[in-house]
C-alpha cells in the first residue's frame, strides 16, 4: 500500500493532543477521520512526536498508508478538504518509501516555546503564547540554559506521568532569543520526556525575573529530583516545529 509522508501545522486549543483518546478530539483522529472520507481507506497515522492538549505544531510530521496510488499534492488538497473546519492545515504530501517511518526514522525533533514578555493582557494571541510580566532577562535564560546542553539524567524536568524507561537523554541544543516583546526557547534533540520543555521554559523563566541563578539552574538538573523543577509553563505557548530525518527522508 503506497506510504505517504505529510507535513502538517496546527492549533492544539481544544484538542487533547495528537495521540487519539477516548475523553476528546485529537489531531490524529481528525486526520485518520478526513483520509477515510477521502479515499475509504481506515489507517494509523503515527507522527514524529506526540504533543499534549494544547500544544501546536508548525511542522510536524507524520505518515499515511493510502489504498490507491495519488499525486502528493491530491492527498494534500483531499485531507484538507475533509478537514475543514479544524484547525488543521496538510502543508505537504509526498510518497515515501514503506521503510519511512514518521516515528522510528526521525533523528532529530525541535521544539520553541514563545513567552510574550508585557504588562498587557493578551487580545490577538491567546492560546498561542505563555504571557509573563516582568521583564525578562533573555541573556541570563540563554547563559543559564546552556548547563542543560548534553547528556543528562533529567528527572528534575520530566513529569511524573512520563512513560519513558530512562530520563537520562541528549540534550543537543538550547537557546534562548528576544524578538521584540516575545522571548523564544528552541530546543533540539533526538528525543523529548513529557513536559521537558515546558519545564525548561517555566524554570528559564525564573532564571529571567532572577529568582533564579545559572548554578541554582545547575543545581535543580544535578539533584535529578522533580521536587526541584521550577514552575512548569503552561502549554499555549509550545510549538513542535521541525522533524529531521536521514538523508533523502529529511523534513
Amino acid at each position: 500500500m503506497p506510504r505517504y509522508k505529510l507535513e502538517i501545522e496546527y492549533d492544539g486549543t481544544g484538542f487533547v493532543g495528537w495521540q487519539r483518546q477516548e475523553n476528546g478530539p485529537s489531531v490524529q483522529q481528525s486526520i485518520e477521520e478526513a483520509v477515510e472520507k477521502f479515499c475509504g481507506t481506515v489507517t494509523n497515522v503515527p507522527s514524529a512526536g506526540r504533543t499534549d492538549s494544547g500544544v501546536h505544531a508548525r511542522a510536524m510530521v507524520a505518515h499515511v498508508d493510502i489504498d490507491g496510488d495519488y499525486q502528493g499534492a491530491k492527498v494534500r488538497d483531499a485531507i484538507n478538504f475533509h478537514l475543514k473546519p479544524r484547525p488543521i492545515a496538510i502543508l505537504s504530501a509526498e510518497r515515501v518509501s514503506e521503510e519511512f517511518h514518521a516515528r522510528f526514522s526521525c533523528v532529530r525533533r525541535a521544539y520553541e516555546y514563545r513567552i510574550t514578555n508585557r504588562r498587557m493582557p493578551l487580545a490577538l494571541d491567546v492560546n498561542r503564547t505563555w504571557r509573563v510580566w516582568p521583564s525578562l532577562d533573555a541573556d541570563a535564560m540563554d547563559d543559564a540554559a546552556q548547563v542543560l546542553v548534553g547528556r543528562h539524567d533529567f528527572t528534575t524536568f520530566r513529569s511524573v506521568k512520563c512513560q519513558s524507561e530512562s530520563a537520562v537523554k541528549s540534550l543537543e541544543e538550547i537557546s534562548v532569543m528576544r524578538a521584540g516583546e516575545d522571548v523564544f526557547i528552541r530546543c533540539a534533540a533526538r528525543s523529548f520526556l513529557h513536559n521537558q520543555v515546558r519545564s525548561f521554559a517555566g524554570t528559564l523563566a525564573e532564571v529571567g525575573k532572577g529568582k533564579w541563578t545559572k548554578r541554582d539552574l545547575s543545581d535543580a538538573l544535578n539533584a535529578a529530583d522533580r521536587a526541584r523543577c521550577g514552575p512548569v509553563a503552561p502549554p499555549e505557548g509550545l510549538y513542535f516545529i521541525r522533524a529531521d530525518y536521514a538523508a533523502g527522508n529529511r523534513s
